[in-house]
């Protein structure tokens, strides 16, 4: 059984991301990448310089499925992905941020929510699954809140946990 969601803060609204809004993920993204640089699979420096071209951004928010923005009174101040399920049938959530400004306004339980949403229309009966770096642990306390449980190391990076949740 899930935890029930938590309500939606006021003021918080999900926007859907298509190729045409690569500069405002690019935007976010890099100010993630900046802000935490351990909690990501990806570096800062590996989307700086030669790697901050727009076709790689484009290609991003074209070839994962679900790219959000969580917008606070009309205002972006978080961003998540979920990749379609693979091999493995889940939906991986990606690349979850909230801004420092944004945290405890409800930003990452709308980002969790989203994703959790999108996979039960899109993704019926696929469970929903993420890596968690050690130490996060405010991350791992909101990933709690939204019924994700522990699952073991993480395939992608051993010393990450790996969070499941049924959907």
């Amino acid at each position: 059984m899930t935890a029930p969601d938590p309500p939606l803060w006021e003021g918080l609204v999900l926007r859907r991301l298509g190729e045409e809004d690569w500069r405002l993920w690019r935007r976010l993204r890099r100010a993630a990448l900046a802000d935490a640089p351990g909690a990501f699979g990806s570096t800062l420096a590996q989307w700086s310089g030669d790697g901050d071209r727009e076709e790689r951004w484009r290609a991003r928010l074209r070839d994962v499925a679900l790219h959000l923005l969580v917008e606070r009174d009309g205002e972006p101040v978080g961003v998540v992905a979920a990749a379609a399920p693979g091999e493995e049938d889940v939906v991986e959530l990606l690349s979850l941020w909230v801004a420092p400004e944004a945290r405890g306004t409800g930003a990452g339980d709308a980002a969790v929510r989203g994703v959790v949403a999108w996979a039960a229309s899109e993704h019926p009966g696929v469970d929903v699954v993420l890596s968690v770096a050690p130490g996060n642990d405010a991350a791992a306390r909101l990933y709690a809140r939204h019924g994700f449980v522990d699952d073991g190391p993480s395939p992608d990076a051993g010393c990450e946990r790996r969070l499941r949740r049924r959907v």
